[in-house]
């Protein structure tokens, strides 16, 4: 059974790129990384979700202008 991940990279070789980064950046500055990915990731989505937001209010406001008149 082979499990193929993104690129076609297998378990081994995704088990010998884990080895590496440990091996690199040691046991404890891995969680400190992945802090900062996911920190990272989520004001990226924040980010998004500001720019589609502003879109969808406008109309909302222009309507309770018109029902206040």
């Amino acid at each position: 059974m082979t499990l193929l991940l993104i690129g076609g990279l297998g378990m081994g070789e995704v088990l010998v790129i884990a080895l590496v980064v440990l091996l690199l950046f040691g046991g404890k500055k891995i969680p400190e990384l992945m802090r900062g990915l996911g920190s990272g990731v989520k004001s990226f989505k924040d980010g998004l979700n500001g720019i589609e937001e502003p879109k969808k209010e406008e109309p909302k406001e222009e309507t309770k202008q018109e029902e206040s008149k």
